[in-house]
């Protein structure tokens, strides 16, 4: 059908677009009434249907859209761009590049491997808090970010000149969300006079910040990105789609970030894993877009594909006000208005498959913690929470103390965020004490409200003489350099110094687990009298180990409450009836007296947010970044690989690669390398934070000759799938079925005795614990296949790509659970592992505490269908077998070919071939 129009851009001339509304005249009258953000996903069907990537019955599924009864079909989604940060963008290069290698090895044309939308990575993710406390940790932490990152960049400027849509926006200028809010969203693309709506996916699962400016996006792991680069639609299945009605407004001293908490807390509850949300109503258009953006930023975190805000006055408002052209806001406006996109739905307006009600005056001041995001906690219960939390046990989400630790005497060498200092404190720590304290991470830092109330309350507390204990290691790491104009036009910068929150980088730092080392004795002294320290952050992120491995519970929280539990140093405080600490006048000083009201941050916001400070921040001259300017990377179209290199290596996908398909078949006599309870994250699988020494991964790194000051974190070294794979099920605070009573990447090994593998020697008898990784490649060796058992909600969380990988490098070849996230289910699809779920979740109790067992998966065949029934065969040593019924999590037709291939990569090249 022809539904290709035009409209007057903002330059005076006519754009052509394929109209929404004429689609809805040709008669698909249930189009006015969809939600915004499926209207948006079907304007790409509409504009890519070629009959191929996409076919009539495509457009026709998800034009007839019914709210209460969706369907089960599959929308391939093609998006306009792609996002990558560093962590995740550096291997998915690595893996282009190994592309590249493979054409070349067949004889064919390397180039033609190519990304056929905009690309652009953002390096934020490798600073890290080495240095904190005073105003000169910005400039050693970024001279050790480029020491120790040096070789990574070499290899991003040699990807920036081999790939033609590739690029790059280099270190200290800001986290890649804020950057993609402040920079690179365009709101609405144009290619060859077409105008269509700015739409991407990202390998970081806060890609979904982006949704605060009406932009349809989502995280995705880095296989699924890279298909999409090389010309696949992203495939996914028809959501339903939450709408939650916004009545009122936010309360005096009541936070976007209370609110975030508060929606993660209420859609986790409703359960919105797989599902769009979009938030509307007269409430919603109260919102500022940062303030949006803050809601948005935390789908991840309540579940949601998307928490999706539509497209009105305030987005382009925002827009202008950050420096873009006013001749593409006019442009913008009116593609949206020509679409019938344009304005904040009302209650009525849309068919919505469930709604829900929140009215923002009901929000209250909150924390999340100490585990996980949703568990939110009311800023006055906080105190009597932490010490319930203190003796509940261990299996109900507590810590297991038989009764609090008696407060310990410290003296402490150095200060807390300067290793270098020759200072000396007597300091005293307890349960509770918080021993870091953060701004940090996209959530927060991209909303300048929230940052500009943390230094008012940072300048009222200096006034009152408030000094944070010697003992928290304090941090601030803004989401962009718009940040210091934010302080600097407001005379802030002075008093964030003096209590500890000097900048240390423009990236994300503590809640991605880059906080930097503790003092060596506070340290000490935690793990010998077991004591149960935290740390307070205004993150999105707060699982086990996350943020540092001897900090225990993490607490999400706004900018301005970091400081204020800063200067307490302490969570066990009722803020409400309890003062913070003594002023210089000796006077207690309370959280009312220090908090900044919203007619003081609006007055302050005014004074600072202009379009001139956004223009001159993201003028990426060279002058602006002299360490990246005098990186010199490689040339020419394929990368030259170098063997000895711990950083960059190339990965084994696509060894023996001849473009041929694998039969589905069933899976034989697999032990277990795992099994493993509820909420087992990304964090727990993925590698991330710090390499242990004792650990495969710094074995390894120490067996290359690296030492152990330059092992870097996990996650800078992610192009490197021999570090990888070392750190993969190592997370210290695992906690595998298989070795009960043991924390860490620990397994029990059922093979032979002496058994060795490549790098890998097993010497202890059949049966005892061993590391995961000796586990695998043993198993490996003897060509045992192996199994990955677990509970609900298994791989939520971000480090989503190397999660995948790493499993299928392992050897596993299923995952059986009762229940998946999102992403990573899709993304153990694409590394050619197959995730199971127990067709009964009761089931998994059968199974979760056999230890000496095979399992056996029968049913599988090339004529399977998505989502079919097979059987798990479970044999427990010297006891009869038993049969289970699971459900093959292949979703889509799509998902079985990546299968076959081995995964997505094998399957894109096998195009070329």
């Amino acid at each position: 059908m022809d539904t290709r129009r035009t409209f007057t851009t903002g330059y005076g001339k006519q754009g052509a677009f394929y109209s929404l509304p004429s689609l809805a005249d040709a008669g698909y009258d249930r189009v006015g009434r969809m939600p915004v953000s499926l209207r948006i996903v079907l304007e790409s069907l509409l504009r890519e249907c070629d009959g191929l990537k996409v076919t009539q019955k495509d457009v026709d599924n998800l034009a007839s859209w019914e709210a209460k009864n969706p369907g089960s079909y599959e929308i391939p989604f093609t998006v306009a761009r792609i996002i990558l940060q560093d962590l995740t963008g550096v291997p998915l290069l690595v893996d282009l590049a190994s592309m590249r290698s493979a054409m070349q090895d067949l004889g064919r044309d390397a180039s033609a491997i190519e990304p056929l939308v905009p690309v652009d990575l953002v390096v934020d993710h490798s600073v890290q808090v080495d240095w904190s406390g005073y105003p000169d940790a910005l400039k050693q932490n970024l001279a050790r970010e480029f020491e120790r990152n040096t070789e990574r960049y070499k290899f991003l400027k040699w990807g920036q000149q081999a790939f033609k849509t590739f690029s790059v926006v280099p270190p200290s200028v800001g986290i890649v969300h804020q950057v993609n809010l402040e920079f690179l969203a365009r709101g609405v693309m144009e290619k060859d006079g077409v105008f269509y709506p700015d739409t991407l996916v990202g390998t970081d699962s806060h890609t979904t910040m982006i949704n605060g400016l009406g932009i349809v996006a989502w995280g995705v792991g880095g296989i699924e990105a890279e298909a999409g680069m090389l010309g696949q639609p992203i495939t996914f299945l028809v959501p339903e789609v939450v709408g939650v009605h916004l009545t009122g407004k936010l309360r005096e001293g009541v936070t976007a970030t209370d609110l975030a908490l508060h929606v993660t807390q209420m859609l986790r509850k409703q359960g919105v894993v797989g599902k769009f949300v979009e938030f509307f109503g007269p409430g919603a258009s109260s919102l500022t877009l940062p303030d949006r953006a803050t809601v948005a930023n935390m789908a991840p975190e309540y579940g949601a594909t998307m928490g999706y805000f539509p497209i009105d006055e305030e987005c382009a408002r925002y827009l202008r006000a950050t420096g873009r052209k006013e001749e593409d806001v006019v442009s913008y406006e009116n593609y949206y208005k020509a679409q019938g996109l344009w304005g904040m739905p009302q209650r009525g307006d849309i068919d919505y498959s469930v709604e829900l009600d929140l009215d923002l005056s009901s929000v209250e001041p909150a924390v999340a913690g100490p585990k996980r995001p949703q568990d939110r906690i009311v800023l006055s219960s906080l105190k009597e929470r932490f010490n319930e939390l203190l003796t509940l046990p261990v299996a109900e989400g507590g810590y297991g103390k038989a009764e609090p630790s008696a407060p310990v005497r410290v003296t402490m060498h150095g200060e807390a965020g300067n290793p270098d200092s020759s200072a000396t404190h007597d300091v005293e720590l307890r349960d509770g004490s918080v021993l870091i304290a953060a701004i940090t991470s996209c959530t927060n830092t991209s909303n300048a409200g929230l940052m500009i109330g943390a230094g008012i309350l940072a300048k009222k507390a200096v006034a009152l003489g408030l000094k944070v204990p010697a003992y928290v290691k304090t941090s601030m790491a803004p989401g962009s350099r718009i940040a210091d104009t934010y302080f600097k036009a407001n005379d802030l910068q002075d008093a964030l110094d003096a209590i500890g929150f000097s900048t240390v980088g423009y990236g994300c730092t503590t809640c991605i687990g880059n906080s930097g080392p503790l003092n060596h004795d506070l340290e000490e002294a935690v793990k010998a009298n077991d004591l149960v320290s935290c740390s307070v952050l205004s993150g999105n992120r707060n699982f086990e180990a996350r943020v540092h491995a001897s900090v225990k519970a993490n607490f999400l929280m706004s900018p301005p409450m970091v400081i204020a539990f800063a200067l307490a140093g302490r969570v066990d405080i009722d803020m409400d009836k309890e003062p913070i600490g003594k002023g210089s006048d000796g006077q207690d000083v309370y959280l009312r007296d220090i908090w900044p009201s919203s007619e003081e941050i609006a007055a302050a916001e005014a004074r600072a947010v202009n379009a001139d400070a956004f223009r001159e921040i993201y003028s990426l001259t060279p002058d602006k970044n002299p360490l990246w300017a005098a990186v010199e990377g490689p040339q020419g179209a394929t990368f030259a690989w170098n063997d000895a290199s711990t950083y960059i290596h190339r990965p084994p996908y696509f060894d023996g690669f001849n473009g041929s398909r694998r039969d589905i078949e069933n899976i034989a006599d697999a032990r277990p390398l795992g099994i493993f309870g509820d909420s087992v994250t990304t964090d727990h699988i993925s590698p991330a934070g710090a390499i242990r020494a004792t650990g495969p991964g710094g074995k390894f790194l120490a067996s290359m000759g690296v030492e152990r000051r330059d092992f870097n974190t996990f996650g800078s070294r992610r192009g490197n799938d021999l570090v990888m794979t070392r750190g993969t099920f190592a997370n210290v605070r695992l906690k595998n079925l298989l070795v009960e009573g043991t924390e860490g990447g620990y397994t029990l090994y059922f093979g032979g005795e002496a058994i060795s593998a490549p790098d890998v020697e097993i010497t202890a008898a059949s049966g005892t614990p061993t590391f995961i990784f000796d586990a695998g490649m043993a198993y490996r060796n003897e060509g045992v296949n192996q199994i990955i058992i677990a509970g609900e909600d298994y791989g939520m969380g971000s480090s989503r790509d190397w999660a995948a990988k790493g499993t299928n490098l392992l050897g596993v070849k299923a995952v059986v659970s009762k229940s998946f996230e999102r992403i990573h289910r899709s993304n153990l699809v694409g590394m050619g592992v197959l995730p199971l779920n127990f067709a009964d979740p009761a089931d998994y109790d059968r199974v979760k505490n056999l230890k000496d067992a095979t399992f056996s998966i029968t049913g599988l065949h090339n004529d399977i269908e998505p989502r079919a029934t097979a059987t798990l065969v479970v044999k427990p040593a010297g006891e009869a077998s038993f049969e289970l019924p699971v459900v093959v999590r292949i979703d889509t037709p799509i998902e079985k070919e990546y299968y076959r291939a081995g995964g997505i990569l094998p399957y894109v090249l096998g195009k070329y071939c």
